[in-house]
């Protein structure tokens, strides 16, 4: 029986270590038969460990067959972005999919209110967790074979306030809106561009916005009554880039429980209301 990725080649960008939205992705790309070509954030000079490098190396050390290469990717860089997707053309040949799975802000600018956002942590935050998704797609157009699809990943912050996603919460917003150009855009070329909006997951990314808080409240008020896991996630991912999604574009598909269809607390209200009377 042919695999769902069986003769399929892309980039997964943006694992940071094994928690990764990106890594759960790209596994299960690598599970059903696809070959991946991965970047890493760069390591500092002094950094002898390479500890970017290493967390993704560790990843990818099980699927030898299947991962093309590991490369490190500033995609505050154009021109390292050019090269990039230049070795990426000649070591994979046409590409089938590509994983934008990038996003950052400043900490000191996360744990302040939105109001007081640096001006320099706002053009910092939305030109590594927006801008980048446009340029390295891109960079990427001449090598796609056709019908290739590009995804990105998003949060329910972006549509709607949550508190102490802040400044990171207008990025989604603008990555969004991004994802819906982007698909106009690449749609006659037969390209395709979506987002994952995923729920809260302990990742790297995720220790820094409150997630065990957000996964209590989850616990009451999605309507499955608990959390999503990094596989529901990972499967969700790898169907938007595969063919069976071949006439999906443009969409944002929350993998959150159903969070996001929610008007009240739900079955908090439930829970308070017997705290209440107790």
């Amino acid at each position: 029986m042919t695999k769902l990725f069986e003769g399929k080649k892309g980039l997964i960008l943006g694992v940071a270590n094994d928690r990764s939205i990106a890594w759960a992705v790209a596994k299960e790309i690598m599970d059903n038969g696809g070959v991946c070509g991965f970047s890493h954030l760069p390591d500092k000079a002094d950094d002898d460990k390479k500890k970017n490098r290493r967390r993704v190396a560790n990843c990818v050390e099980a699927y030898p067959s299947q991962t093309a290469f590991l490369e490190p990717l500033d995609v505050q860089s154009d021109e390292q972005i050019a090269e990039f997707m230049k070795m990426a053309g000649e070591k994979l040949g046409k590409i089938d999919f590509l994983l934008h799975s990038i996003a950052f802000a400043d900490r000191n600018d996360l744990q302040r209110d939105t109001v007081e956002t640096s001006r320099e942590g706002f053009k910092l935050a939305m030109d590594i967790s927006v801008y980048s998704l446009m340029s390295v797609t891109n960079a990427a157009r001449p090598y796609f074979n056709p019908g290739a699809t590009v995804l990105t990943m998003t949060y329910f912050g972006g549509e709607k306030c949550v508190p102490g996603y802040n400044v990171m919460g207008i990025c989604k917003a603008a990555l969004d809106s991004t994802v819906k150009y982007l698909a106009y855009d690449l749609g006659p070329q037969g390209f395709r561009v979506n987002a994952v909006s995923a729920g809260p997951l302990k990742t790297l990314a995720g220790s820094a916005a409150g997630v065990g808080e957000m996964q209590a409240f989850y616990n009451y008020v999605a309507p499955l009554g608990r959390c999503v896991t990094h596989e529901e996630v990972g499967k969700a991912g790898s169907y938007l880039l595969s063919d069976y999604s071949s006439g999906i574009t443009g969409e944002i598909l929350h993998v959150d429980s159903g969070y996001n269809i929610m008007g009240s607390p739900g079955r908090l209200l439930h829970e308070l209301k017997q705290q209440a009377a107790s």
